[in-house]
């Protein structure tokens, strides 16, 4: 069966939480997975929940602190850099049916990882593999490589009312 390239973009909620809910569908049919993690560094509670599951496994290539775009230095891009060819040597191993490069767009419009080495992991997925991309902020040539595009958008958000992030609820 070919594998598809999904990317899931948008300022709404729901784009980590789709590419999972997609790992775990697809574990429940024997479908193996490797979610990797840019840009996040802490258990969060889906990965506590899924490293139960024997056809999942995760990677993170980030750090414990959020940063704002005007923070990134060298430090940041080496980890993801490496992370993004940590994951190509992976997919080309051919142990996963399924890839997940969770917050990788986001990577890019921080300057974390150049567009060009994106396109060349993308370009270099074997036939049968689903490679599934998310984040905000993603470029036309991005969504142009993709076969399944899908926007998040917000309509309304309690955080803009001062609501704080709720653990089991958005992390």
């Amino acid at each position: 069966m070919k594998g598809l390239v999904q990317l899931y973009t948008g300022n709404g909620k729901g784009k980590t939480t789709s590419a999972f809910g997609l790992a775990l569908r697809a574990s429940g049919h024997g479908k193996k997975n490797l979610i990797a993690q840019f840009m996040k560094g802490t258990d969060y509670g889906e990965n506590i929940s899924l490293k139960g599951y024997k056809n999942i496994d995760i990677l993170q290539f980030g750090w414990k602190e959020c940063i704002r775009k005007d923070e990134v230095r060298e430090f940041y891009k080496s980890i993801i850099e490496d992370g993004l060819g940590k994951c190509l040597v992976v997919m080309l191993e051919g142990k996963y049916d399924i890839v997940i490069l969770d917050e990788i767009i986001v990577s890019v419009w921080f300057g974390l990882v150049d567009e060009k080495k994106l396109i060349e992991f993308i370009d270099s997925k074997p036939f049968t593999v689903e490679l599934i991309l998310t984040g905000r902020y993603a470029s036309e040539a991005l969504i142009e490589k993709a076969d399944l595009v899908t926007e998040m958008r917000e309509v309304k958000h309690p955080y803009g009312k001062g609501t704080q992030a709720r653990k089991g609820i958005e992390f």
